[in-house]
């Protein structure tokens, strides 16, 4: 609204006043993996951020009528069925969370190494994928309450795994881990060699065929995907280097967050998050609400 000034000297302040306040805030996200560095942010896991989001994420998903999911292919939380649907614990959940807000989950799989850039960007609405709770995504994204217990662990040969039970008899070893990840993290602080692959499974598969000594995964799908009557007989978990948390993540002042906060205690209450769990084979880890 414009004021009529009598004098020069208050038009003149009222213009610099506009000046000052005129500009914008901006986030820079450097998304550069999972690695475990000092809380530099305020920010907990519950997953509000200090600083509003200038509009409604959850108004910008209805209008357009999907939720945007970022995700790799991760069994099993997320993975694909014959039919080519995503499936597992993470997509059925997002499937109802999407449906509570009256739209459509949509799934795009990441680069897991770009999901802050991919967020940030509207690339994608949310990253849910047993995504780690750390101070990265905390300092780059609005992140919910945790809902997983998990821990990354060492997977080799059944036949070698004996010789490999405590951290230090891991040095020597070739590994593959998931770049990005908070395997990847675990693995840089023990400054143990490694190839960075495109998705865990991608690690498993290079332990599988010989490439690798080992790899580090999540212990979800440890438990899912290696030994007796699974896809990989042959392998085996031994050292689990450390206890981790999943969380949800949306953008930084996302009034999803507490959306999602409250569709997660109800969907628990109702008895469907632990139907869902028991599914899918993860439900010791989930999180009491």
């Amino acid at each position: 609204m414009k004021r009529r000034l009598t004098a020069l000297a208050l038009a003149l302040g009222l213009t610099f006043a506009l000046a000052a306040c005129g500009g914008t805030a901006g986030t820079a996200n450097t998304p550069s993996g999972n690695s475990e560095t000092p809380d530099v942010n305020t920010q907990t896991p519950a997953g509000n951020s200090e600083t509003p989001a200038a509009e409604s994420d959850m108004a910008y998903v209805k209008e357009k009528g999907t939720l945007v999911v970022g995700m790799t292919d991760f069994a099993p939380m997320d993975y694909k069925d014959e039919n080519g649907e995503w499936i597992g614990f993470d997509a059925d959940m997002a499937k109802a969370f999407a449906e509570s807000l009256g739209v459509k989950a949509e799934f795009i799989e990441i680069n897991w190494d770009n999901k802050l850039m991919e967020l940030d960007t509207k690339g994608i609405d949310v990253i849910w994928n047993g995504m780690t709770i750390n101070d990265e995504v905390k300092a780059g994204a609005s992140v919910s309450e945790p809902y997983c217990r998990n821990g990354q662990v060492v997977v080799l040969p059944a036949d070698k795994a004996e010789d490999y039970q405590t951290v230090d008899s891991l040095s020597g070893l070739n590994f593959a881990v998931e770049n990005g990840s908070a395997g990847a993290a675990q693995l840089d602080a023990l400054g143990l060699n490694y190839v960075a692959k495109t998705t865990q499974a991608d690690a498993l598969m290079e332990v599988a065929s010989g490439a690798s000594d080992a790899c580090v995964i999540d212990l979800l799908m440890a438990g899912a995907m290696i030994g007796e009557g699974t896809s990989y007989p042959d392998l085996t978990y031994t050292v689990q280097l450390n206890d981790e948390e999943y969380g949800v993540a949306f953008r930084k002042g996302s009034d999803l967050t507490e959306a999602f906060n409250t569709f997660w205690k109800e969907a628990y209450d109702a008895g469907t998050v632990m139907e869902t769990a028991t599914t899918y084979g993860v439900q010791e880890s989930v999180i009491e609400k």
